[in-house]
């Protein structure tokens, strides 16, 4: 299998490309901390959405992406579970430029585990990590049940997840989603005003962070799946290429 075969070499970077691509996405999973083993699941997921859409996608793990003018083909930039400090001071400004161009990003669950010493990252994503407890069952409240990424989803949400504990709140900084209830589940230590998915406009682009994503179940989850592709499109929608 074509899928399985590219898939398998994650260090690598891998494309799928129709004849005639809707949107143009990059998945980066690069990781110098904790690396999650669902990213392999993650990307499979991402694969299907893209190809479903007639969009072309590239994966990969290589920070050279982030050089010279090679960011200006793609709609939208997908951090996927990355971690640590993954793009140099050479490369740092490159995607800043990118986002000011109005392109997109989606910061999927460790991505606010992410360039702890870049603020400007750190604003973009909307929140670092802080900790989490184990592994449970929680309530999700979706706040925004108009939003594209949101609409579809049933409210409450119950489902099972990492649920992340952010350094500070978001909320009055970005336009949260989706909140959750901290009630439902043991461990919390935000409060219990706990935003775990949120979106805004940013410096001429689009920036969308969903906290979800830990286990390899995720990826096979239908509401998940079409939240994620919903928040690419939606992303990517102020994107001037040139």
């Amino acid at each position: 299998m074509l899928l399985a075969a590219t898939l398998g070499v994650m260090m690598s970077t891998t494309s799928f490309e129709p004849k005639m691509p809707k949107k143009t996405i990059l998945v980066f999973s690069r990781t110098k901390g904790f690396r999650h083993d669902s990213i392999p699941d993650g990307k499979r997921a991402i694969w299907k959405i893209c190809e479903n859409r007639d969009w072309a996608v590239t994966f990969t793990e290589d920070p050279t992406w982030f050089e010279g003018e090679k960011l200006k083909g793609f709609d939208a930039i997908v951090f996927l579970c990355t971690t640590g400090d993954i793009l140099d001071p050479k490369q740092q400004p490159v995607f800043e430029e990118y986002i000011r161009a109005g392109g997109g990003y989606v910061g999927v669950h460790a991505a606010a585990d992410t360039e702890y010493d870049w603020p400007w990252y750190g604003k973009l994503v909307g929140g670092y990590f802080k900790s989490h407890p184990k592994i449970q069952e929680a309530v999700i409240h979706v706040e925004d049940l108009k939003h594209p990424a949101t609409k579809h989803l049933p409210n409450p949400w119950k489902r099972t997840d990492e649920w992340y504990d952010y350094k500070e709140n978001p909320r009055g900084k970005v336009h949260v989603l989706a909140r959750l209830d901290t009630k439902s589940y043991e461990g919390h230590i935000m409060g219990d005003d706990h935003p775990i998915m949120w979106c805004q406009e940013f410096e001429g682009g689009r920036a969308f962070y969903t906290g979800l994503g830990h286990t390899k179940e995720s990826y096979l989850e239908a509401n998940f799946l079409k939240m994620l592709g919903e928040a690419i499109e939606w992303s990517s929608a102020k994107r001037r290429k040139s």
